[in-house]
């Protein structure tokens, strides 16, 4: 793994600023969970069975347009494998369960995901695959149960190459340059695999106590969505760029009680990517992640680097990260703009890391050669327990001119860090009870701090 070395200057003012975490009530009044007609259908009826040789989905999708078109209820999957060769589209005032027995188990061939759908790739919008489950500008919908959801991916769409492939480099151009939506299609070329489950334009979304494996990419993407849930939800999903949960474009977004085991970032905030953000205008903002058990092959929690939109009053306490390669990380590049604001971490407790504990990053790889840098500001981080680093503490690196300011650890001790921190362009930067390596730390840096820090794998990021 190549390393690195930072020999860095700080820049530092002595001025600190304190917040406290009072928009986290208004946040949770305004997210509800959906509620449903008490109505079941169960899709056995529409000629659904559970046998893996037998393809389900025109029956699991009848069923759901019925219950939608009665007023809503509850559609229901039966004990045992049941196939769908193709995505499952769910629709207004249905909760569809998957309960405890069922394993729903998707197609792994991409023509089975055809006509291309709108979507969102890696912050960018095009039309490529639908996604497996998926709804579009529906209102009170649910993914209930406590099956398990197996994307079957392993073989067919997790084998696709899209990174630093040509297709992804014009999709990023075509987003930068502004090339209209509807000229963005990939379809049945494509080599952009799609995400798993994706409410696209909807309001009042749970996702709650099912299992979720073998995803195609991402595995839950709410975009353009306002009050979400997802709850008590298991995922174990390997497969490269399989984030966790990756809200985008969304606000009052709620994930707690989960156990997220995930080949790419447990959690990944999102809101867009350049300017293709910039013309869509819409911020990320109102996230609440709490009680969560994480465990990923890249980072923990993190804001971004498709963040260009803006993300701000984010709220991140009491979980735990068992191993990964960041913990709390906060990642931009040259490209983005936008912001990353008004956030606040506690009670985190983390076993390991590979780089760093607490790490921001403004200048994060794949940058196309803008300069648009992105406002890092008021951060709040407090009870952080770290065991041990492969690289560094904290790491806190800003751009000339564009401090990542603001920012107030407190009550946070990290062990077995070889460089205690790697620090440059920072402004109101302060530590309250911060200990790393059994030293506390001033008030405020100063002086230089040095150390080797590398990135993840290339081929596991997606940015």
């Amino acid at each position: 793994m190549k390393k690195v070395l930072y020999a860095l200057a700080l820049t530092v003012s002595v001025v600190c600023s304190c917040g406290h975490p009072g928009g986290l009530d208004r946040i949770l009044a305004n997210i509800r969970e959906p509620v449903f007609r008490q109505a079941e259908y169960n899709v056995t009826e529409f000629g659904a069975v559970a046998d893996r040789s037998v393809d389900s989905r025109d029956a699991i999708n009848a069923a759901i347009t019925k219950c939608s078109d009665d007023g809503g209820g509850t559609v229901v999957l039966p004990q045992g494998v049941v196939f769908s060769k193709g995505s499952i589209i769910i629709k207004s005032n249905v909760n569809l369960r998957i309960p405890e027995g069922c394993e729903l188990v998707f197609s792994d061939n991409p023509s089975d995901y055809l006509p291309a759908e709108l979507t969102v790739w890696e912050g960018t919008e095009l039309y490529n695959y639908s996604s497996l489950i998926r709804s579009d500008h529906c209102n009170n919908i649910a993914i209930t149960g406590r099956g398990t959801i197996n994307g079957n991916a392993k073989g067919s769409f997790a084998q696709m190459r899209p990174q630093r492939s040509k297709q992804q480099d014009t999709l990023r151009q075509m987003g930068i340059d502004l090339v209209p939506v509807r000229e963005r299609y990939f379809g049945e070329r494509s080599i952009l695999p799609p995400n798993m489950i994706e409410p696209f334009g909807c309001k009042n979304v749970l996702i709650e106590g099912v299992t979720i494996i073998d995803s195609p990419y991402w595995v839950l993407h709410p975009t353009f969505c306002d009050n979400v849930t997802v709850r008590d939800v298991t995922i174990n999903s390997y497969n490269r760029n399989n984030d966790g949960c990756d809200p985008e474009y969304s606000t009052n977004v709620l994930i707690e009680n989960c156990r997220f085991n995930t080949g790419d970032d447990a959690i990944a905030i999102k809101a867009g990517r350049d300017q293709d953000a910039w013309r869509i205008g819409q911020k990320t903002a109102g996230i609440v992640i709490r009680d969560c058990e994480f465990s990923s092959r890249c980072n923990g929690l993190c804001i971004g680097s498709e963040m260009a939109a803006g993300v701000e009053n984010v709220y991140m306490y009491n979980v735990h990260i068992g191993s990964c390669y960041t913990a709390i990380y906060f990642k931009s590049n040259l490209d983005r703009g936008g912001f990353i604001r008004k956030v606040h971490v506690r009670d985190i407790t983390v076993d390991q890391v590979k780089t760093a504990f607490i790490r921001f990053e403004n200048n994060y790889h794949g940058a196309r050669g803008g300069f648009h840098p992105t406002v890092f500001e008021d951060f709040h981080i407090s009870d952080v327990k770290g065991g041990s680093s492969g690289e560094c503490g904290i790491y806190a690196v800003g751009v000339d001119g564009y401090p990542i300011k603001d920012v107030t650890l407190k009550d946070v001790t990290l062990e077995n860090c070889p460089t205690p921190y790697i620090a440059s362009n920072i402004e109101s930067f302060c530590f309250d009870d911060v200990t790393i390596n059994g030293e506390k730390l001033p008030f405020t840096l100063g002086g230089t701090s040095g150390g080797m820090l590398s990135t993840a794998p290339d081929q596991l990021k997606t940015d």
